[in-house]
């Protein structure tokens, strides 16, 4: 039996999705969108998972795009479409963190995917780009991200020519959060997944939730917004444990509630 072409794995509060297709550089198929779609559903609804970590099979790649040779013309390349854009709403919007642990080449399609996670952690060696533009492509969907997350003059550049990027030029952009050297990936995205592991999920999820919406609200309606949120989960059970802690000078516990 063929290998699925996307892992799932739920460990220490962390649940791991790993593109399982290295021979051909973790592109995606529409095999691994299904199987993406279905396991985020998955870590929402399990209370064990407070953190998702996606990132590539092996070192050369985390995600080359989508399978060009698997053809993208007619009703299924638009059904394809859609359902990437479909996870990129689903990843942009979840509500438990989300990291990327980029070891290899990022592009395309696999741009889309780090940019919608919350924090990004990248091999130095890594590179990146949207080299859509020399095949005759555009990068439609990853553009919606591209411009939410670094300047647009940048972003333009960065589409029109279909670079390469190196690890250094994507941390300038803003297009990932930090870099560390390969041999130190695993235990950089390690640690921090522990940290966000030990946080409170209830109030990372309004915070997440509430960030999303006031994004593309004005100023005074973005602050009414979030003082409404703030007092939510200034009630919650969590809120009320990690003050007592701070006073008693202790690490709190946090339950979700």
């Amino acid at each position: 039996m063929d290998a699925p072409h996307l892992l799932y794995q739920v460990k220490d509060s962390v649940a791991f999705f790993t593109i399982n297709r290295e021979n051909q550089r973790n592109t995606i198929s529409m095999e691994a969108l299904d199987l993406f779609l279905g396991h985020l559903d998955e870590a929402m609804v399990n209370d064990d998972v407070r953190v998702v970590c996606m990132t590539g099979a092996g070192n050369r790649a985390f995600c080359a795009g989508a399978d060009l040779g698997a053809g993208l013309g007619g009703n299924d390349g638009m059904a394809a479409f859609k359902k990437y854009a479909k996870l990129l709403k689903r990843l942009t919007g979840f509500p438990k963190p989300t990291v990327a642990r980029v070891n290899g080449s990022c592009v395309a399609g696999g741009t889309g995917f780090m940019l919608a996670c919350d924090i990004v952690i990248a091999g130095s060696k890594a590179t990146f780009g949207t080299p859509e533009v020399n095949v005759g492509l555009f990068p439609m969907m990853i553009g919606a991200l591209i411009f939410r997350n670094v300047l647009r003059k940048k972003g333009m550049e960065m589409v029109l020519l279909g670079e390469k990027l190196s690890a250094m030029q994507a941390l300038e952009m803003g297009l990932i959060t930090r870099i560390v050297e390969p041999d130190d990936l695993d235990t950089e995205v390690d640690k921090l997944l522990k940290v966000l592991a030990k946080k409170s999920p209830i109030g990372m999820r309004i915070g997440k939730e509430a960030f999303y919406a006031a994004a593309d609200l004005p100023f005074e309606q973005a602050l009414d917004l979030l003082a409404e949120k703030l007092s939510v989960v200034a009630a919650t059970q969590d809120a009320r444990e990690g003050i007592m802690a701070y006073l008693e000078k202790r690490e709190p516990i946090f339950s979700g509630k």
